[in-house]
């Protein structure tokens, strides 16, 4: 019976040793076109008035990670009311709703699992309330500003009278809880400014939120007139610095259309 007993355990403790790990599902990243804004001043984009007088037009760009039948969805851009229609007072244009570039590649409304947003600026929320049936993942911070401002009440209406469900982040999220997408607290820009880091394959991703809004200034670490806080904005330029230098990631700017144009052209999608 010993030898039997002995030889059952050998069985099963080699059979552990070599049971292959289980397989983690594919990860992929869209880029989606959440509109765009003419800049006629950049002033405003650094408090030491470096680019006063110069003009641009940003990108209000989105993204889709799936990481198996879960999906997380990174800002929702401008208001999807704009869509299809000519640029308004203050430059704005969208192209066309998320719901409808989602479609292309199968996924409804009720199919997001998450909305991530990095902030609760109009230009990265505008859509969200397309989106009913997911999980909110906002900055604390930003949190407690969206549930007292007004202008804020129309986008997140199902959240705030508790018909959906939020989670206000104080700390980094592990999205899905295998370490591949993580949601970073980065406050300055507002209370509760986040960034993403993407772990695909082909290597890290790191999304700006509005840590930068183009690439000029980046270098310079500018920090705009209207951000909540210039000490938490520095701190979060140090750090947003450092992970993409440790983790030698590749960095796309939302706003910046030559980082945007890094990532494949929907409806392709990175991996």
């Amino acid at each position: 019976m010993k030898r039997r007993f002995g030889a059952l355990t050998a069985l099963l403790l080699l059979t552990a040793v070599q049971a292959p790990p289980a397989e983690r599902p594919p990860l992929s990243l869209w880029r989606l076109d959440c509109g765009t804004i003419d800049i006629a001043d950049l002033g405003d984009f650094s408090d030491t008035g470096l680019f006063a007088g110069q003009k641009k037009t940003l990108s209000a760009s989105c993204y889709l990670i799936r990481n198996g039948d879960r999906l997380l969805l990174w800002d929702t851009g401008l208001d999807g009311a704009l869509a299809g229609k000519p640029k308004d007072k203050e430059g704005s244009f969208l192209k066309e709703r998320l719901v409808t570039q989602l479609e292309r590649i199968g996924v409804k409304p009720a199919d997001v699992t998450y909305v991530g947003i990095s902030h609760y600026h109009y230009d990265h929320t505008g859509q969200a309330a397309d989106f009913p049936n997911a999980t909110l993942l906002t900055g604390k911070g930003d949190w407690e500003v969206i549930k007292v401002w007004p202008p804020a009440a129309p986008r997140f209406e199902r959240w705030l009278k508790g018909g959906g469900k939020v989670d206000p982040l104080e700390a980094d999220k592990d999205v899905f809880g295998d370490g591949r997408v993580r949601i970073l607290q980065m406050p300055g820009h507002t209370e509760g400014h986040q960034a993403l880091l993407v772990r695909l394959d082909s290597g890290p991703i790191l999304i700006s939120g509005d840590q930068y809004h183009f690439r000029e200034n980046r270098p310079v670490g500018g920090v705009p007139t209207f951000n909540v806080n210039r000490a938490d904005t520095l701190a979060s330029h140090d750090r947003f610095e450092k992970l993409a230098r440790n983790l030698k990631a590749k960095v796309i700017i939302q706003h910046e259309p030559q980082d945007i144009a890094l990532l494949p052209l929907f409806p392709e999608a990175a991996k």
